[in-house]
C-alpha cells in the first residue's frame, strides 16, 4: 500500500464509472503491434536495499570517466566543476523553480537568465542571445529554421564538418518543413569547399568550428560570399570552452550562433543534461527563437528585468511562435553561468590555452606511436587519429585494459569505409601526464 494505495474494488469502481470492463479495454485504440505481449523481463518486486545493490551492480559495469584516463569528445566535453556551482544550483529556490508564468515576479531567475544572455553574447562576438534552449543540436536546427524565415529562402547546404548527429536533426526539422536540405559529404580529410554550393536560392549555410573532426576554421571569406548571395552564415560550436582562445563567429562574420553549453557547468553523465546557447544579429530579435529577458527600471527607479520577447509556444499562439522547444534548460543555463562567472574573462582565457597545449602535448605523443597518424593541421582540444586497424575495435581493445580512448568515427558513419580507421581524440585541463603516457602505451600494445 506504500505506492499502490488503489485497492482492486478502487479500480473495479473507476473502471465502472468509465464505462469498461478491463484495463485492458482503456489501451483498445493502440494498435495489437504496439503493444507488448507480456510484462518486461524484470522482477516483480524488491527491497530498497536489493534494488540500490543491483543498480549499483549495473553501474560498475561502466568505465566512468572520472575513475580512469579518458578522452571522449565528439560533442560531449569532461572538464573539471567546480565544486561552487552544484552547490549553487542546488538550493531550492534554484533546483525547484518552474517556468514563471507571471516571470516579473521571479527576478532572481530573470536576472541570472539576462546574465547567460550577456556571457553568451560576450564569448560569441554576437549582438544579442537568447535566454537558452534545449541543446546544441536542437539549437543548430532552430537557426536553419530562422535563417530560412529571414531570408525566405528554401535551400540549406550543410557542411561535411557538422556533428552527425546534429544534422540527423536539422533533416528532420528540414523534412517536416518543406525546407531543401542540401549536405555534403563528410568532410574528414579537410578539403571542403562551400562557396560552389551557394546560389541565390540559399537561406544559410551551416558550418562547425572546430568541426568534427577537429580542425579549426576562419569562416571570414564564407560569410562574405553568403553575404554576397543573400544567404545568412550559421556558425556551430559543440565545445565553449574553445571560444575562449579562438576567434568568436561574430568577429568572423556569422548571422546566427548556434552552440552546445554543456562543457560549462556540466558533466558528461552519458550526453546529457545538456544547454543549447544561441545568439544572433541584432537586426534578426524577433525572429529569434524562445526567450529574451531584459533589464530595465521601476516606477521607484531601481534596477529591475522583465521578459522582453516570448516567441515560443508556451507564451504565445502556436502558430505563430517561432519555437515549440518548451525548455530553457534552467538549471543547465544557471549551471554555465556561475562556472563562467567563477573562471572571470582571464580563467577562461587560461582554461582553453590549458586545454589547447595539453591537446599538443598528447598529440606529439601519440603520433610517435607507430603506424598512427595525426590527421589534423590545426586543432582545439581534439584531433582525429588514422589507425592501422578499425577505430571501433581499437576502442573496445583500450576499454578492456581501462582507458577510454577515443570515438570512432565509423560509429557515425557505419557505411563509408573510408572512416572505419579513423578515431576522436579529446583531451582538456583534466589529463594529465600519466593519463597520457598509459593511453600512448595502451595504443601501442593494442596495434
Amino acid at each position: 500500500m506504500r505506492y499502490l494505495p488503489l485497492t482492486d474494488d478502487d479500480r473495479r469502481q473507476m473502471l465502472a464509472a468509465i464505462g469498461v470492463a478491463t484495463v485492458d479495454e482503456l489501451f483498445r485504440d493502440v494498435p495489437a503491434a504496439a503493444r507488448l505481449p507480456a510484462p518486461v523481463d524484470l522482477p516483480r518486486h524488491a527491497g530498497e536495499c536489493a534494488v540500490e545493490r543491483t543498480l549499483g551492480a549495473m553501474a560498475r559495469k561502466n568505465l566512468s570517466p572520472s575513475e580512469v584516463p579518458c578522452f571522449l569528445g565528439a560533442g560531449i566535453y569532461r572538464h573539471h566543476v567546480p565544486a561552487a556551482v552544484d552547490h549553487l544550483i542546488q538550493r531550492g529556490e534554484f533546483l525547484t523553480a518552474y517556468t514563471p508564468y507571471q516571470p516579473e515576479v521571479s527576478q532572481g531567475t530573470l536576472q541570472y537568465l539576462f546574465e547567460f544572455q550577456t556571457q553568451v553574447a560576450m564569448i560569441t562576438g554576437m549582438e544579442v542571445a537568447n535566454a537558452s534552449m534545449y541543446d546544441g543540436a536542437t539549437v543548430c536546427a532552430e537557426a536553419v529554421m530562422m535563417a530560412a524565415r529571414v531570408s525566405r529562402r528554401n535551400r540549406v547546404v550543410v557542411s561535411g564538418g557538422l556533428h552527425p548527429h546534429y544534422l540527423d536533426v536539422v533533416r528532420t526539422y528540414a523534412r517536416f518543413l518543406g525546407l531543401d536540405c542540401v549536405d555534403l559529404p563528410p568532410d574528414w580529410a579537410g578539403d571542403e569547399d562551400l562557396a560552389p554550393s551557394i546560389d541565390g536560392a540559399t537561406a544559410c549555410v551551416a558550418v562547425q568550428n572546430p568541426d568534427f573532426y577537429g580542425r579549426v576554421h576562419d569562416y571570414s571569406a564564407l560569410a562574405q560570399r553568403c553575404q554576397e548571395a543573400g544567404a545568412l552564415l550559421v556558425v556551430t560550436v559543440t565545445e565553449p570552452v574553445s571560444l575562449g582562445l579562438l576567434k568568436p563567429p561574430g568577429e568572423m562574420g556569422a548571422d546566427i550562433v548556434a552552440a552546445e553549453g554543456q562543457g560549462l557547468g556540466g558533466a558528461p553523465s552519458f550526453g546529457g543534461p545538456t544547454v543549447g546557447l544561441m545568439a544572433a544579429r541584432n537586426k534578426f530579435v524577433r525572429q529569434l527563437p524562445g526567450r529574451l529577458v531584459g533589464e530595465t527600471v521601476d516606477v521607484d527607479g531601481r534596477r529591475g528585468y522583465v521578459l522582453t520577447l516570448s516567441t515560443r509556444e508556451q507564451h504565445i499562439r502556436r502558430e505563430k511562435a517561432t519555437s515549440n522547444i518548451c525548455t530553457n534548460s534552467g538549471l543547465c543555463a544557471l549551471a554555465f553561468t556561475i562556472h563562467l562567472t567563477l573562471l572571470g574573462e582571464h580563467g577562461f582565457r587560461q582554461l582553453a590555452q590549458l586545454n589547447h597545449a595539453t591537446a599538443v602535448s598528447l598529440a606529439d605523443r601519440l603520433a610517435k606511436v607507430p603506424g598512427i597518424e595525426v590527421l589534423n593541421e590545426t586543432y582545439f582540444n581534439e584531433f582525429t587519429l588514422r589507425l592501422p586497424k578499425p577505430g571501433a575495435g581499437v576502442v573496445e581493445a583500450l576499454a578492456e585494459r581501462g582507458i577510454l580512448g577515443g570515438v570512432p568515427v565509423s560509429r557515425f558513419h557505419p557505411e563509408r569505409e573510408e572512416v572505419r580507421n579513423l578515431m576522436l581524440v579529446a583531451a582538456s585541463e583534466l589529463t594529465t601526464e600519466d593519463d597520457a603516457a598509459a593511453f600512448a602505451d595502451a595504443l601501442e600494445e593494442v596495434l
